[in-house]
């Protein structure tokens, strides 16, 4: 399994486009995606928007059924979240609910798992938030569960967050549906992913990105796992105009706190910046999202005609 080109859907705000047709719009762009060569599209799994894209009443839509409608409109595209909150389920049910998806999309689902960081998500919906470390505790428990479950074992674990006792999952259309870690934790979310996953995307500033990628390869020799055995992706945030007048607007609406993860300027100025300072670090594929702009009929296209050549 492989992420080589990503498009995420991170914004489901569309002016002028009423609540009724929000579903379509987020599926044209799926199905852009798809007839542009990217490989795989994503949603974030959170229940109201985030700081730096929109207010928090912004609109919303729940990850796993929003991918089990994509999984009847597209054909060849993975589907994943990106990444899905582990707080936010019980790991058995979780598991079962990416195999469903698996089921409907004809063997395209991928599981995408984090430990969880928006509090105020777990404050106003009554889900233990809990510290740091506890987090990543319930993380590891949960992928002990799951990891075996998405290979058509049981799942049994009596721990001290999460119980299975033999949870079975069935029907099944693979033999294993892989799973993805996306994070930047060079102590805890590397090594979960060094033990449990197929993949990581890796969520960090691009001055660190050859560093993560140095450590997580670490962090797999520690195991005795060969590198090699775990693809990396990055998310970027592409603020892609047609036009000058375009560009200058989206420059204004970058998050501070983003600035140094996010890409600025047409399809074939991106591009060259993917490519020398994302791909140059030692990434296998991007993902990317277009938060202003990716609604707009032909846009998704023209961003996938640039950056498909890049991981061909």
């Amino acid at each position: 399994m492989s992420i080589r080109l990503g498009y995420q859907i991170p914004n489901f705000t569309y002016p002028g486009i009423p609540v009724e047709d929000t579903f379509a719009t987020v599926a044209a762009q799926a199905q852009e995606a798809e007839a542009s060569g990217f490989d795989t599209v994503l949603v974030m799994d959170h229940f109201y928007q985030l700081p730096g894209i929109g207010a928090p009443e912004n609109a919303m839509l729940e990850s796993y059924t929003t991918l089990g409608a994509l999984a009847s409109l597209t054909s060849t595209v993975q589907l994943s979240a990106l990444v899905t909150g582990n707080t936010y389920r019980n790991p058995a049910l979780l598991a079962k609910t990416v195999t469903t998806l698996d089921v409907v999309s004809k063997g395209r689902a991928i599981l995408g798992i984090g430990a969880g960081w928006f509090e105020r998500e777990h404050h106003d919906y009554g889900f233990e938030f809990g510290t740091f470390g506890q987090r990543f505790e319930r993380l590891e428990e949960a992928l002990t569960i799951i990891e075996p479950m998405l290979k058509g074992d049981p799942g049994t674990l009596d721990g001290k967050w999460y119980t299975a006792r033999g949870a079975m999952n069935n029907p099944r259309v693979r033999p294993d549906i892989p799973i993805m870690l996306g994070g930047s934790g060079e102590q805890k979310t590397f090594r979960l992913a060094a033990r449990f996953a197929d993949h990581m995307n890796i969520i960090c500033d691009v001055a660190d990105l050859a560093r993560k990628v140095g450590v997580l390869r670490e962090r797999c020799e520690e195991i005795g796992r060969d590198p090699a055995t775990l693809a990396t992706s990055f998310l970027v945030m592409g603020m892609v105009g047609e036009n000058d007048q375009e560009i200058k607007e989206l420059a204004e609406t970058i998050p501070e706190d983003r600035r140094n993860r996010a890409f600025l300027g047409t399809p074939a100025q991106v591009a060259d910046q993917i490519h020398e300072n994302i791909l140059g670090a030692g990434i296998d594929g991007i993902t990317i999202n277009l938060i202003r702009n990716g609604h707009r009929p032909g846009m998704v296209a023209q961003v996938g005609a640039a950056l498909k050549p890049l991981v061909a």
